[in-house]
């Protein structure tokens, strides 16, 4: 690890950018209703400008969405009126500055049995918040390190000896100069692979005492005597509450990478469209980098795959924010599968996209390598995806159970076709088969029914040995990555399906069915699963192969076109987007 002065400088200057950053945007009133004007189109209007905040700085869009969407979303959708009337103001107008510590050292997607504790005091009707071991600390914490002065602190809730599960608690860590408060210590992280303009840090509380108001009640309460009082008597619906903040960080999450792939893909299609390479002919021109079949295979199909979760990703905004208490498990089925797609599908494309660039991609003003570091944390914050597709898959499992118990029809996450009968898939494949959006439902519905039916088959196989539900559903872990994924793109499948039904007819709605039939034969292409439970053979797994190269060539004149829809301002690219010659050259005064 780089720790030598200049590193530390530089990364006290980006911390310090950041702040600046904040500080402009606050005064200009940005934030301006973002947690008190209420209504579906002012949380659209946030999100979008979230977005484009993440466009421009990684640490910036992290650092605000940690303030206003992890503190001020957990005492905005936890607390009530007396914490909304304390603190919401002064949390819009940065005035506080908040964090949100829930992961410690020793756990992070193991919520329930994080070890910080809160104990009730009934004599002084006071929280005491105390970190008892190493595994404690709270880590990670964004804003943290440096500024924050408020944090949602999540612990184990101990009254009279009787642990009640994991609450949120207010609890300030900084006076409004800086200063550490008394029995608290806070530490930096350290150095990171990217987002060094967030100051992440770690915290322990020597048992503080935070006022029993301070405890976030929405849920649950403690009254001045000590009795513990909840409008949700099962543990389990009551834990998944206190959760809730995590939904929309897995939404913000999702949304980015896709914009994120959009701009990585944005500069290497126009890198493509410029940069010649060998000449096929003698004496004939360099043929464009995207004339080349190799080049278009590796581009063009995470185009499409970008336009089709681009339409997955404003669902799952819309759905959010128009959210009721009866869609918010489909809403977190969403939001697991979509984060933790999305953003593999995220570091998959900068990848390709910096290696398709050559030695360019490589500069750091050319940004793929910058956006590869900053959004590598994508996959293991806010969940890590692994877990997050095992949930999933645990989600349907549970509804499959619950028709089977209720002999009722599924309804719900897209779960419909599921009623009906099995579709058939056609031995022999044509192009035109292939192109049918019909078949293409068919097939990816014909996958999600049988992997759901295999999961829960092995699920039972263990039951019946003996095992536990859990470790019955651990040790089915492989079909459960499978039936995850099934389910995933078949909801982006049938999302994308509905977008293009509903554009005007005419060249559009064209390329909209080019995208959509090469995002299919794209997933066949690259998951075994199609060959290995059966759903085609080797010789159709071959012919869809054959398809994505002919669907590469009819892509190719509209690549530009694509690109340039995604409406990403020309500063928001890079030198290799344009005149990338005279960009470098002598006269330019470029290093």
């Amino acid at each position: 690890m780089d720790s030598s002065p200049t590193a530390a400088a530089r990364r006290a200057a980006a911390i310090a950018a950041t702040m600046r950053r904040i500080g402009y945007l606050t005064r200009r009133g940005v934030f301006r209703g973002w947690l008190t004007e209420p209504g579906p189109d002012a949380e659209l209007h946030k999100l979008a400008l979230l977005e484009c905040l993440g466009v421009y700085d990684h640490s910036l869009a992290i650092k605000v969405g940690v303030h206003f969407f992890l503190w001020g979303g957990a005492v905005k959708f936890l607390g009530t009126k007396r914490h909304h009337d304390k603190w919401l103001l002064d949390t819009e107008n940065y005035v506080i500055k908040g964090c949100f510590a829930m992961t410690e050292l020793g756990h992070g997607s193991n919520v329930r049995g994080i070890e910080t504790v809160a104990t009730y005091d009934s004599k002084t009707g006071e929280f005491v918040i105390n970190t008892p071991c190493e595994s404690a600390q709270k880590y990670w914490i964004g804003g943290a390190a440096n500024h924050a002065t408020h944090t949602i602190v999540f612990a184990q809730l101990h009254i009279n000896g009787r642990n009640e599960g994991v609450h949120a608690f207010i609890a300030q860590i900084r006076d409004q100069d800086e200063n550490v408060l008394p029995n608290i210590h806070i530490a930096d992280c350290g150095h990171k692979i990217g987002l060094n303009g967030v100051d992440n840090g770690r915290i322990w509380f020597n048992n503080i005492r935070v006022p029993r108001e301070n405890l976030l009640n929405l849920v649950a309460d403690v009254l001045p005597d000590g009795k513990y009082v909840s409008m949700i008597d099962n543990p389990d619906q009551r834990f998944a509450a206190f959760l809730s903040p995590l939904t929309l960080g897995r939404v913000n999450i999702a949304v980015n990478a896709v914009y994120i792939s959009k701009v990585g893909l944005a500069i290497a299609v126009r890198y493509a469209l410029s940069r010649r390479a060998f000449s096929i002919t003698p004496e004939g021109p360099e043929m464009l980098l995207l004339d080349y079949p190799s080049h278009q295979r590796r581009l063009l199909p995470l185009l499409a795959k970008v336009c089709m979760m681009s339409s997955a990703s404003n669902f799952m905004k819309n759905v959010y924010v128009k959210r009721t208490p009866e869609i918010s498990k489909a809403i977190h089925v969403y939001s697991s599968a979509l984060k933790a797609t999305l953003t593999w599908q995220n570091m998959t494309t900068l990848q390709e996209c910096r290696e398709a660039c050559g030695g360019q991609g490589l500069k750091t003003e050319n940004r793929l390598g910058i956006f590869k570091a900053e959004f590598d944390v994508q996959s293991t914050f806010e969940g890590d995806n692994n877990v997050l597709l095992q949930q999933v898959s645990k989600a349907l499992y549970a509804e499959f159970l619950t028709t089977q118990r209720k002999k009722k029809p599924f309804k719900g996450l897209g779960l419909e076709h599921l009623n009906g009968p099995c579709p058939v898939i056609p031995h022999s494949l044509t192009s035109d088969i292939l192109r049918s959006s019909k078949f293409q439902m068919d097939l990816f519905c014909l996958r999600e029914r049988d992997l759901l039916k295999q999961f829960a088959e092995e699920v039972a196989r263990y039951l019946a040995q003996g095992e536990s539900r859990e470790r019955a559903l651990m040790l089915s872990y492989q079909i459960a990555e499978d039936l995850a994924r099934a389910f995933t793109e078949r909801t982006i499948l049938q999302i994308f399906l509905e977008d293009e039904m509903n554009a005007p007819a005419g060249s559009l709605k064209d390329v909209l069915g080019l995208l959509r039939s090469m995002y299919v034969m794209v997933c066949i292409d690259e998951s075994a699963s199609f060959l290995r439970y059966g759903y085609l053979s080797r010789d159709n797994v071959a012919t869809v192969r054959k398809e994505v190269m002919i669907l590469c060539s009819e892509l190719r004149p509209h690549a530009l076109a694509i690109v340039d829809s995604f409406g990403i301002p020309d500063a928001f690219l890079s030198p290799l987007a344009f005149d990338w010659i005279e960009a470098n050259a002598l006269s330019s005064g470029s290093e």
